[in-house]
Order: C-alpha cells, then sequence, then structure tokens
C-alpha cells in the first residue's frame, strides 16, 4: 500500500474504534429468562402453527380439485398434503402429549 492509502485505512480503523467504544452499552436482561424463551418459544410455534395452516389450506384445494377431475393420484396427494398440514399445525399439542 502506498503510504497515503495507509494513512486513510488507519484514520477509518481509528474512527470505527472510537465509535464502538463511545456507543457501546451494556444490555442487561430484565426479570426472568425463562420468559424470554417462552415467549420465543411462542413465537417460533405461531410461525410453525401459520406455515401448517396455509400447507392445510392447500390440502383442501388439492382434494376439492382431484375430485372435480376424478384424478386419484392427485386425490392421494391432496389427503397427503392435507394430513401433513393437520401434523404440522399441531406440532406444539402434539409435543406436549409426547413430552406429558
Amino acid at each position: 500500500m502506498k503510504g497515503n492509502t495507509k494513512r486513510k485505512w488507519l484514520l477509518g480503523l481509528y474512527i470505527f474504534t472510537i465509535l464502538s467504544a463511545v456507543f457501546s452499552s451494556v444490555a442487561y436482561a430484565a426479570g426472568d429468562p425463562m420468559s424470554a424463551v417462552n415467549n420465543l418459544s411462542n413465537f417460533i410455534f405461531g410461525l410453525i402453527r401459520a406455515i401448517g395452516m396455509i400447507i392445510l389450506g392447500f390440502g383442501v384445494v388439492q382434494v376439492g380439485l382431484s375430485f372435480k377431475s376424478h384424478d386419484p393420484s392427485q386425490r392421494a396427494n391432496g389427503f397427503l398434503t392435507l394430513a401433513g398440514g393437520i401434523i404440522i399445525t399441531f406440532t406444539k399439542e402434539i409435543l406436549n402429549i409426547i413430552t406429558g
């Protein structure tokens, strides 16, 4: 590197270090840490439930279209998608039953 480029690089690194030290702050955990874990768990299971409902709706549409077109393979795929959507939608309840 040339001298001028090296100085600019070091000046940028120096400014970044100073700004990082000035604007940093300590984050303290508030309250019970298990409540944060439970909130995250509820959020993730809510997303899984939403995806399951979408798959469930798609399965219902597939089954309906298969009855209209009299296509047995599409009907089988529709029922499999419907069953998968039900399982994904009720994942949290299934896990609660398994774990007790």
